[in-house]
C-alpha cells in the first residue's frame, strides 16, 4: 500500500513585537496522519487517537519547525500550576511552564482554551500559560508572570487562537467565578436571549495582563469553534483533536526559525 501523503505542516507564528530571539505560534490541524474526528494534525495523546499517529505527528511537528528539542508535553488539568523547564522533567502536571534557558521548548495543547505566550522585552524569559475560563479565573496568568518574575511593563503577550464570545455560551456560575472577584470582569460577559452568557475570553485575558501591567498585547483574534478548517474546537466536536501553542528561545546569533509551512 502507498504511503499516505503529508500536507505541509500547518503553523501560525506568533505576530507580535517581541524579542528577535523568542520564537512562538500555533500549530493548525494541517499536515498530520491522523484520521477521522482527528484529521489530521493532532498532537494529543490523550483524545483516543491511535497513539502511534500521534507521536508521528510530533515527529513531523519538530523536523518541520527545526524544534531544539523535544517539547514538554504537559499533563494540563485547567489549573494555576506553573512549572519552570529544567530539560529533565517528564509530562509534569502543570498548565503553565517558564523557560529562561535557550532551546527548551515550551508547550500547550488546546482546542478552545486561549493559549498564552509571555515574554520579556530583553528576550531571557519566557512564559505559555493554557487559559481556559477554569486557569483565568483561577489566575494561572498571574502565576505565570509571578514565575517569570520580570515587571508586567518589561513584558509582552500574546493570545493564539481560542473560542470566540459569539461561541462560547456559559452559565452564570462561570460568570460569578470571575465577577465575584472582580466586578470589572462583567464587561466581558453578554446575556444571550437564553438567559446565559456569551464570555470573551480574549478579554479577560487582557483584563487580567493589563492589572498586572502588560501593556503590549497581541493577537485575540481568531476563533476556533467558527473555523473547523484550520482548527480543532472541543465545544464544537466533543471528540476532536488539539493544536499545540509552542514557544522557546534561541541561542543569540541563531537566526534558525519556524520554517513550516503557513497556512492562513
Amino acid at each position: 500500500m502507498a504511503a499516505r501523503p503529508v500536507s505541509p505542516v500547518g503553523w501560525l507564528a506568533a505576530d507580535w513585537p517581541a524579542p528577535p530571539g523568542v520564537r512562538a505560534g500555533v500549530t493548525t490541524r494541517v499536515g498530520g496522519i491522523s484520521t477521522g474526528p482527528f484529521a489530521t494534525l493532532n498532537l494529543a495523546a490523550h483524545v483516543g487517537d491511535d497513539p502511534a499517529a500521534v507521536a508521528t505527528n510530533r515527529t513531523l511537528l519538530s523536523a518541520a519547525l527545526a524544534l531544539p528539542a523535544e517539547p514538554l508535553w504537559l499533563r494540563q488539568v485547567h489549573g494555576t500550576a506553573v512549572v519552570v523547564h529544567d530539560g529533565a522533567q517528564a509530562h509534569p502536571e502543570a498548565d503553565a511552564a517558564v523557560t529562561f534557558v535557550p532551546g527548551r521548548v515550551l508547550a500547550v495543547l488546546v482546542a478552545d482554551c486561549l493559549p498564552v505566550v509571555i515574554a520579556s522585552r530583553d528576550g531571557a524569559r519566557l512564559g505559555l500559560a493554557h487559559a481556559g475560563w477554569r486557569g483565568l479565573a483561577g489566575g494561572v496568568i498571574e502565576a505565570t508572570v509571578r514565575e517569570l518574575g520580570v515587571a508586567g511593563a518589561d513584558l509582552v503577550a500574546w493570545l493564539g487562537p481560542g473560542i470566540g464570545p459569539a461561541a462560547f455560551e456559559v452559565g452564570a456560575e462561570v460568570r460569578a467565578a470571575f465577577t465575584d472577584r472582580d466586578p470589572a470582569a462583567a464587561e466581558a460577559f453578554a446575556v444571550n436571549p437564553r438567559g446565559r452568557w456569551q464570555a470573551d475570553l480574549y478579554r479577560l485575558a487582557r483584563q487580567r495582563l493589563a492589572r498586572l501591567g502588560v501593556q503590549s498585547v497581541s493577537g485575540g483574534d481568531a476563533c476556533t469553534f467558527a473555523d473547523a478548517e484550520r482548527f480543532y474546537s472541543y465545544r464544537r466536536n466533543a471528540t476532536t483533536g488539539r493544536m499545540a501553542t509552542l514557544a522557546w528561545l534561541v541561542a543569540s546569533g541563531d537566526a534558525a526559525g519556524a520554517r513550516a509551512t503557513v497556512r492562513a
